[in-house]
């Protein structure tokens, strides 16, 4: 019998996060929403996390995190993974989640259906209002234009 079932409560993620790792998933399953996961894209991601204060006590780790969660991405899915982030993610991070993942996306000039897709599926499971979502997406169309 399971720790959660002794105590009556019952775990719906497969993936336990703290509030850095549920916003790096988001950010590495965005950046992976293509079909595909470089290295520079790696780099990128790494970049803007560490110019947060949310990943300042980690940067040492930054490298061992994506590590675990690409092998929860392996193992588990994008579903799953953004599934776990979404209940570990502080929900004053929504929108700044959302807008450096559609950042990540939009930042090699060219967005593929299934990034769009990704894109708006993130808006709706962050409960990310539609205007402030649209917002997002044209000023990161206009920062990434060149």
């Amino acid at each position: 019998m399971g720790i959660f079932k002794v105590f009556g409560m019952q775990s719906d993620t497969k993936v336990a996060l703290n509030a850095a790792e549920a916003f790096a998933s988001i950010c590495l399953v965005a950046i992976a929403s293509d079909g595909y996961l470089s290295e520079s894209e790696a780099a990128e991601m790494k970049m803007r996390l560490s110019r947060m204060k949310l990943f300042q006590d980690s940067l040492d780790g930054l490298d061992r995190m994506r590590d675990y969660l690409v092998d929860n991405l392996k193992k588990y899915g994008p579903n799953e993974l953004i599934k776990s982030a979404q209940i570990s993610l502080p929900p004053q991070l929504g929108s700044t989640a959302f807008a450096i993942a559609v950042d990540l996306v939009f930042s090699d000039g060219t967005v593929s259906s299934e990034e769009r897709a990704f894109i708006d599926d993130l808006r709706k499971i962050l409960a990310i209002p539609d205007d402030l979502a649209l917002k997002i997406v044209e000023v990161m169309t206009i920062k990434n234009q060149g």
